[in-house]
């Protein structure tokens, strides 16, 4: 695993796009601060900068990086989510363009997936994670359901049979505005 993260990690830091599997479904990452990947994957996935990512982190002390004036309520539903979560906050910065959403905001994710956490550990920024398939499409739950033409167009392949199964469960979406509103977007 340790030589798959290694090139990976290259790929991500020269602008490259990856096919990974996540603590959810199979999806497309690369630096969430270099926009030029950004659009890359984008292109690829056939989807318009308009919507908004999800970036992932392993560790929440890390949302400071991305994220201004954290609510309170956000580090309290990262503790006690019992599933997959994202949370949508106000104040993105630090981050490609094309991850900010129009009103300012980004999703945030912690993975606790080991293979995500040693990944994003070791390149040190924040990972987009958009399914992997053309906008509009099925999402994909195993490695077998990824198109074979997104396979060909990402830089590098995350091709590890222990993963080859995902969870097939998207996360769970809460906005939070500064004063700890929630809105569920997706439960």
């Amino acid at each position: 695993m340790n030589n798959t993260i290694q090139e990976a990690i290259k790929v991500l830091r020269n602008g490259g796009v990856i096919l990974y599997p996540t603590d959810t479904i199979w999806g497309l990452g690369c630096d969430a601060t270099n926009e030029e990947a950004v659009l890359k994957l984008l292109k690829i996935k056939q989807r318009s900068d308009s919507k908004s990512l999800i970036v992932l982190l392993d560790q929440d002390h890390k949302i400071n990086r991305i994220a201004k004036d954290i609510p309170d309520a956000a580090w309290d539903i990262i503790d006690h989510a019992q599933k997959p979560t994202t949370i949508v906050l106000d104040g993105a910065y630090n981050l490609a363009p094309s991850v900010i959403a129009a009103d300012g905001s980004v999703g945030i994710r912690i993975c606790k997936m080991e293979f995500c956490q040693q990944l994003i550990s070791k390149l040190n920024k924040p990972l987009v994670s958009t399914s992997a398939n053309y906008s509009g499409c099925p999402s994909p739950i195993n490695f077998s359901n990824v198109d074979s033409t997104i396979k060909k167009q990402v830089d590098f392949v995350i091709d590890l049979p222990k993963y080859h199964q995902s969870k097939g469960i998207a996360s769970s979406i809460i906005k939070l505005d500064k004063n700890s509103n929630v809105t569920i977007i997706r439960p």
